[in-house]
């Protein structure tokens, strides 16, 4: 069901700083930027991209919502790592195992420029 995401920056150079830190960390590569100025971000059959909004008003985070990303506890570090030194904030509990209904994974959050809620997950299993 999955096909992209998509969310706003106010600053696509500052963007794109977190952004090709945070992918590299975990393994994928740099964003592009496409002819309507959006970054492009492809990994592990996944889109994710970066936009000034189109009606012309400032981005703004949503509240609740949060982009998670698959990947490994050791990329999960490098990842939050990466985004804590290019402009990201580190929000929540720090990366580490998470226990709840009957599940355990491995979680790191971010906060990126702008304000939006990122998660890389990792799924344990015993």
């Amino acid at each position: 069901m999955y096909s992209h995401m998509m969310v706003g920056s106010n600053d696509i150079d500052r963007s794109k700083k977190f952004y090709d830190a945070t992918f590299t960390a975990m393994g994928g590569r740099e964003g592009s930027v496409d002819p309507k100025g959006r970054l492009i971000y492809m990994h592990n059959g996944g889109l994710f991209l970066v936009t000034k909004p189109i009606d012309g008003e400032p981005a703004t985070h949503g509240n609740g919502c949060t982009v998670g990303f698959a990947m490994t506890p050791e990329q999960a570090d490098a990842w939050h790592a990466a985004g804590v030194e290019n402009g990201g904030t580190a929000i929540e509990d720090p990366p580490g195992i998470r226990e709840g209904s009957g599940m355990k994974m491995y979680l790191a959050y971010l906060r990126d420029p702008d304000g939006n809620k990122l998660c890389a997950l990792h799924r344990v299993t015993d």
